[in-house]
């Protein structure tokens, strides 16, 4: 991830040492700036002094990348980097694991290798990995404590992963004064990458984007980057509804300390390798876990996760693993669009796997009102979602049929049958079964012909071990996509072989439902 180096790069202003205690969120500093435009006045030249222009590759952290010569992360002692993580945290309570970092190289050689969790001996099902005090754990308590969490959230301004990011990054300009320092150095080594080395389509150019033309994980993409503008937008807001979020950092306003581009690459960065914990409080549920993601590896198919224990963060591994072998843990029920996204990969084996097909009925259907209700008590919407996963693809359209057929109604004689029966069964005519069965056909082949490649073209980029690695996994994820889309479109054309007779034409329907 490029992102602008601040530490080393520029001459800071004195900022006060920061520890790991909790911020708190008394000052009123800012207000007072807000109301004495001579004092503002000084802290637009304090912050200008701050800001540096982009000129490193680091993602939160400036400094140079060492490379062990063998594949073990081990301290150098004396070098300007400082101690490597895992003995920062064992100098700072981490009790003894059974986990060691280790490294493999980066498919960009202008890219630092690639760090990651492995067993240091063999480990059987059921044995503690490791287990990271709460002290080395940042969490919004950490960060903000108790008192202020209600205040952050309430505003609806900044959401629990933007605050994390824009707390590393004023943690950041501290450089090794940071306590969190050694931590912050390994994100920005791993860049925000997974496992493969990808980092999220987020940070993708259109140029790499179009990898994943057709796909609607493209549209997803926008969206969420447009997201993360609106929490950019809103960083001052709430810097100041809050009396200065930061106390620490008084004269560094986050929007003139930190420009876009970097908040944004925060962000992923943040989003790479955040765990979501259970039972656990508001404050503590989104949790930075050294040792975990990404130097941990998410597989769909494991059952180890993170879990909050007694003062504590622990791993319990789910299988056998031998000495030196890479450890991985679950990455919870989420689709591959959402692994890519989120993490940079794509599971070939995800049972989790989805698409979405949105119905509506049409708004200009004289009946549409009426419809309406039948579909709500029967579970449905005006609007409606349906979830195809892998290897389920005959179900989904099967749950499709009972919506559309009632789209489908337009005689009002059987709409009142409609309305007076109890469940989703409309009658049906076989025009009307041909004319909604042709409609999800020509649906399914729309979506098939949005996809510049077939899917013979992806299974033959994916036999090319030269292929970049973006393009690499968004040929899985759109070649996976297509797999369920023709499994749809067979099921469909399968139902439409099994009609009494082929031979019917569809019936006429102007307000037929509306697929996308």
């Amino acid at each position: 991830m490029e992102v602008p180096s601040i530490h080393g790069n520029c001459i800071l202003s004195p900022l006060r040492s920061s520890s790991h205690r909790p911020l708190s969120v008394l000052s009123r500093v800012s207000f007072s700036a807000r109301r004495n435009p001579s004092l503002a006045s000084n802290y637009h030249s304090i912050r200008r002094r701050n800001l540096c222009s982009a000129s490193s590759s680091d993602t939160l952290v400036a400094g140079k990348d060492g490379k062990p010569k063998n594949r073990e992360v081990v301290s150098k002692k004396g070098d300007e980097e400082g101690e490597d993580l895992k003995s920062w945290m064992h100098k700072n309570g981490l009790p003894p694991c059974k986990v060691l970092l280790k490294e493999r190289p980066s498919h960009d050689e202008k890219h630092s290798p690639i760090h990651f969790v492995a067993a240091s001996e063999d480990l059987q099902v059921g044995d503690v990995a490791f287990s990271v005090p709460n002290s080395l754990v940042v969490t919004l308590e950490r960060v903000l404590g108790n008192e202020n969490i209600a205040e952050l959230l309430t505003t609806n301004k900044l959401s629990e992963l933007a605050c994390l990011a824009l707390y590393l990054m004023y943690e950041k300009k501290q450089g090794k004064k940071s306590f969190w320092y050694p931590y912050i150095r390994e994100l920005d080594r791993q860049r925000g990458r997974g496992q493969l080395a990808v980092e999220s389509p987020l940070l993708w150019s259109e140029a790499e984007l179009a990898y994943l033309t057709g796909s609607p994980m493209k549209a997803e993409v926008i969206g969420r980057a447009e997201g993360i503008k609106r929490e950019y937008n809103e960083l001052d807001t709430v810097w100041f509804m809050a009396g200065s979020l930061f106390q620490q950092y008084p004269y560094d306003i986050p929007t003139e300390a930190f420009s876009f581009e970097i908040f944004k690459q925060a962000f992923v960065a943040v989003q790479s390798c955040v765990v979501h914990l259970q039972k656990v409080s508001l404050a503590r549920r989104f949790a930075l876990v050294p040792l975990g993601p990404p130097l941990l590896a998410y597989r769909s198919n494991c059952k180890a996760m993170l879990t909050a224990v007694d003062g504590a963060v622990q791993l319990v591994v789910d299988r056998t693993y031998k000495a030196g072998e890479s450890i991985v843990v679950w990455c919870g029920p989420q689709p591959n669009s959402k692994l890519l996204l989120n993490y940079g990969f794509v599971d070939e084996d995800n049972s989790y796997d989805r698409l979405i097909v949105e119905a509506a009925l049409n708004t200009e259907d004289p009946q549409y009102q009426e419809k309406r209700m039948v579909a709500q008590r029967n579970g449905k919407l005006s609007v409606q979602v349906f979830h195809v996963y892998v290897g389920k693809e005959k179900e989904a359209v099967a749950d499709m049929l009972p919506y559309l057929r009632l789209g489908y109604v337009s005689d009002p004689s059987e709409m009142q049958s409609v309305i007076s029966s109890q469940g989703p069964i409309c009658p049906v005519s076989p025009c009307m079964e041909r004319a909604v069965l042709d409609q999800l056909t020509d649906y399914f082949k729309k979506r098939l012909a949005a996809y510049p490649t077939t899917l013979g073209e992806d299974e033959s980029s994916l036999a090319d071990n030269t292929l970049n690695p973006k393009k690499q996994v968004a040929t899985q994820l759109v070649k996976l996509e297509k797999k369920m889309l023709h499994a749809c479109l067979q099921a469909t054309v399968d139902l439409i072989n099994q009609l009494p007779d082929d031979t019917v034409s569809p019936c006429p329907a102007p307000y037929a439902p509306l697929l996308k």
